[in-house]
């Protein structure tokens, strides 16, 4: 299985999490990491380089911080013009189509702030969008990979991190955990 990371940070330089994580898959066979805030720095997305990039490859993984409850602003802007109606959903839009969608997400919070008491909702809950957006692409939902505590780490914890990551991504890559049924 080969996969993409679409790699949103939008001050890659400040994250020692994220950077952490991408150096730590950067020499996997059939990874390309492809850092979009480095390649659209105006939000010019190139729509048809973008899908043709996404049809090479089997496991999409969008790889962002969480911003205010969602992602980077630039993750937006590509799915509302890549994800085009008749290409990626709606009728005649199965471009997708069985292709599985995975969210690496840091976030400055610890797992015990979300919920109830202090953000109100878990992160699965923040994700919906995400995976209703996945739904509506017929992409397959894998539970999402999530590091929590960011500000806080010390650098033991992230390079454990970033090994989990390594891990997790490897056996994903190697078809173990991936669900056979189908489409969700």
């Amino acid at each position: 299985m080969n996969v993409l990371i679409l790699f949103f940070h939008p001050h890659p330089q400040r994250s020692r999490v994220n950077g952490a994580l991408r150096k730590a898959i950067s020499d996997l066979p059939d990874i390309e990491i492809h850092d979009l805030y480095e390649e659209y720095p105006d939000f010019y997305v190139d729509v048809k380089r973008e899908q043709e990039k996404l049809l090479a490859h089997d496991l999409i993984v969008f790889q962002h911080p969480l911003y205010w409850y969602s992602s980077p602003a630039l993750l937006q802007e590509w799915l509302y013009t890549v994800f085009e109606r008749g290409w990626a959903h709606g009728r005649g839009g199965e471009a997708l189509q069985g292709k599985y969608w995975l969210q690496a997400v840091s976030m400055a919070g610890s797992r015990m702030s979300y919920s109830e008491n202090v953000h109100r909702f878990p992160v699965a809950e923040i994700l919906r969008p995400f995976e209703a957006t996945a739904h509506a692409c017929r992409m397959i939902w894998l539970p999402p990979f999530l590091t929590y505590n960011t500000p806080s780490m010390g650098n033991d914890e992230i390079a454990a991190q970033a090994q989990t990551w390594r891990k997790h991504l490897t056996t994903l890559r190697e078809g173990e955990m991936i669900p056979r049924s189908g489409v969700e």
